[in-house]
């Protein structure tokens, strides 16, 4: 692979990340689809290796490829594609931004995980194992270098390199009777050290030996050599983790000894009854605890009002959600105003922020960014909504129609100020209880399982999202027509997650549709029928026809200009994308007066330090940076990011990327010593923020090294290529 960095015309190589016992694994850019991938690549052995040995791991490789690209489910780590170029095996994966868990444990290792963390973890862990297992897979090799725990906080099982497909146990006999070692001793159950019969049972015991290095910050059996460790699976019953860790509550004490019991026959019997075993302790230490000492507790169940199972993600209430966890409009789905009530009156934001604004302004108390208000007007209506819906259970009982509708506003308001998996768990319970009460097809129940889909969609769970826009979809054309404006909406968002889906061609395909039918139905110019154009228009620039999308991206600028205003914000966001596809197409100059005028009215309506002007303003920048005219890219960069530093902090990824564009105008400008102080500010505050071997603190890192280069430094700057790519290797042996 060191002669191309290019696979097959599609996949190019960009950096680095890891290297394990089967090959490399990159990130890449597929630029046929214009995402970022991760490809990991089979390490040629070389001639005069075994060639017994060189075909038992292609065949590995190959099997995994298979296996992997079998399974889809929020847990697993989604297989995009696989093949072979110039003789290197090559497998293309999702993209995964966050950390393994071999590489968390080592981080927390002055402050161990909280014990939520970890049942949260060995819940989701469980959910795909349950998955996996019923596909007739056994990973064989689970351990915390194989699990990632994303930055939302899902967690997906990676490297299936030699999982066993239950179901072909001759085959699998043949590769296991190599020499090839077949798992890891730290987390091998004694069936797999004594070659005996394997199956799902083993991963449990895996995931006993996980969960047990989580709590207690070391394996069960850690050992001075590998026949030690091996033989105390095997031999030698494992000390309660409660000896190390006295908070841990006895029945996830008990969880973790049953998953290690030395005999398949002695754990649960499948990860689903392990999962409700996590369930009932988690539900059983909500009970127990005090509010003075179990905030967890206190959190799982204030939500829920009930004993039942908690959002995966329920440690995490009363943490600040950051502009990242709020969100900006998705392409084509604009989101609601933040600042208007569920059951009130709706105002404008204008209205609102003034209102908001005359409050709150003094000399002493600068008015807050408009997010932090929204969160916490989200918050006031969530607690208001809490009260009625606590009050209706009491009253009327969990499932009466009015206790629903204000579950239902519940999940809401949660859902629109970034509590997503809270939300879900709202949803799911109104789905479940009107599908008992009033029908799985009556509209009300559609509907609440529309907004889980939804939810879905914003975790990142696209393929469940999928399953559950399909379903409805179904009902929906069965019960109300295909034409129906309900259908053509549930038709619509199932469109947009076909695209978060890299089904690319089927999403332009049905957004056609439904743009046709809605203008068909409700006008060409109804707000929704440009909804739906507006996701044509994106699909297209996904596609790489940038002409096409700008196209319908101006058309819809005008007709939203015409029939809600020049300066609503979704007119102003159609000629935002208008200036993106622009400048997608080279043409710079155009795109400048575009980002010139819409500053302008940004900056009328919403106010100069408003988010969505700062990104119109750092458009303007990138634009005057392709012209060459960096004297005036850099001083636009320089203002942009002393507002941004102001108003959303200096460690804000907004702000971060600011400072590394004032950083790229300085270099092109041949002020290269200005811009190593720079490009170092950038990489030392996300490794603060991420870690030092997150992937954008390491490009950082690469980025001060080119500086060093420029400067005519190479000893330091090979110095620091070293360094990076030695952090890509730490704890990397498996894909991102």
């Amino acid at each position: 692979m060191a002669d191309t960095r290019l696979i097959h015309g599609r996949y190019r190589l960009l950096d680095l990340i890891g290297r394990g016992g089967m090959g490399e694994v990159w990130q890449a850019h597929d630029e046929s689809l214009d995402r970022r991938v991760a490809v990991k690549c089979l390490k040629p052995l070389g001639q005069r290796s075994d060639q017994a040995i060189s075909d038992i791991l292609r065949e590995r490789f190959r099997r995994e490829a298979r296996v992997a690209a079998s399974l889809q489910h929020h847990g697993v780590t989604v297989v995009h594609d696989f093949g072979e170029y110039q003789g290197v095996l090559y497998l293309v994966m999702e993209f995964l931004e966050g950390r393994n868990l071999s590489q968390a444990l080592n981080d927390s290792k002055p402050h161990p995980l909280t014990v939520p963390e970890v049942v949260d973890i060995a819940a989701q862990v469980a959910d795909a194992l349950a998955y996996t297992h019923e596909q007739g897979i056994v990973h064989r090799d689970l351990k915390p270098a194989n699990i990632m725990r994303l930055t939302d906080g899902t967690v997906k099982i990676c490297d299936f390199g030699i999982a066993r497909l239950g179901r072909d146990i001759g085959f699998t006999s043949r590769l296991t009777g190599s020499s090839v070692a077949m798992g890891t001793p730290h987390y091998m159950s004694p069936e797999q050290i004594s070659s005996g019969p394997v199956d799902h049972r083993s991963d449990l015991y895996s995931l006993g030996c996980v969960l047990y290095e989580m709590v207690t910050g070391v394996p069960p059996f850690d050992l001075g050599d590998t026949w030690a460790i091996l033989v105390g699976h095997r031999d030698t019953p494992p000390d309660p983790p409660r000896t190390r860790r006295a908070d841990l509550p006895e029945a996830f004490d008990r969880i973790v000894l049953d998953l290690l019991a030395k005999t398949p026959e002695g754990r649960p019997s499948d990860a689903k009854e392990l999962r409700r075993r996590i369930a009932a302790a988690r539900s059983s230490s909500a009970g127990s605890a005090s509010p003075a000492t179990a905030p967890y507790a206190m959190s799982s169940t204030s939500a829920t009002g009930s004993g039942q199972d908690p959002s995966p993600l329920a440690w995490s209430r009363g943490m600040t959600a950051g502009r990242k966890a709020l969100g900006s409009a998705a392409p084509g789905i604009p989101l609601p105003d933040f600042t208007s009530g569920l059951t009130g009156v709706w105002v404008t934001a204008a209205q609102q922020r003034g209102s908001a604004t005359a409050a709150l302004h003094s000399p002493e108390r600068p008015t807050p960014p408009p997010d932090t208000l929204a969160v916490l007007t989200g918050r006031h209506d969530e607690g208001l909504h809490l009260a009625v819906l606590a009050e209706r259970e009491h009253l009327l009982g969990p499932e009466h129609p009015d206790t629903l509708a204000s579950r239902y506003e519940v999940g809401f308001t949660l859902s629109r100020t970034g509590r997503a998996l809270d939300a879900l768990d709202s949803f799911g319970r109104v789905a479940e209880g009107r599908a008992r009460s009033l029908g799985p097809d009556h509209p009300d129940t559609l509907a609440a399982r529309q907004e889980t889909a939804y939810v879905l969609g914003r975790l990142g769970r696209h393929f469940e999202a999928h399953q559950v826009y399909a379903a409805v979809l179904a009902s929906r054309e069965r019960t109300m027509g295909p034409e129906h404006p309900d259908t053509l909406r549930c038709r619509h968002n199932l469109a947009f997650n076909l695209s978060r889906l890299g089904r690319l061609e089927d999403s332009y395909r049905m957004a056609c549709e439904v743009a046709d039918a809605r203008a068909r139905v409700l006008g060409p110019a109804h707000p929704d029928t440009l909804v739906t154009r507006y996701e044509v228009a994106y699909a297209l620039g996904q596609l790489g026809r940038w002409t096409e999308a700008l196209v319908i991206y101006q058309e819809v600028a005008a007709a939203r200009a015409h029939s809600l205003g020049p300066e609503h914000p979704d007119t102003l966001a159609a000629r935002y994308e208008v200036g993106i596809s622009l400048g997608r197409l080279g043409r710079s100059a155009e795109a400048l007066q575009v980002y010139e005028a819409l500053i302008g009215d940004r900056t009328r309506v919403h106010g100069a330090e408003d988010p969505e002007t700062l990104r119109a303003r750092h458009g303007l920048g990138v634009n005057l940076g392709r012209l060459a005219r960096w004297d005036e890219a850099l001083a636009v960069a320089q203002d942009v990011l002393l507002i941004r530093e102001r108003v959303l902090g200096p460690l804000h990824p907004d702000t971060l990327v600011s400072r590394r564009e004032v950083a790229v105008g300085l270099g092109w400008l041949d002020r290269w010593a200005d811009a190593l102080t720079v490009y170092r500010q950038v990489a030392e505050a996300r490794e603060h923020v991420l870690g030092a071997d997150h992937p954008d603190a390491l490009a950082s890192r690469n980025d001060e090294a080119h500086c060093l280069e420029q400067l005519g430094r190479g000893p330091e700057a090979v110095a620091l290529y070293r360094r990076v790519a030695a952090l890509r290797q730490r704890g990397a042996s498996g894909p991102r």
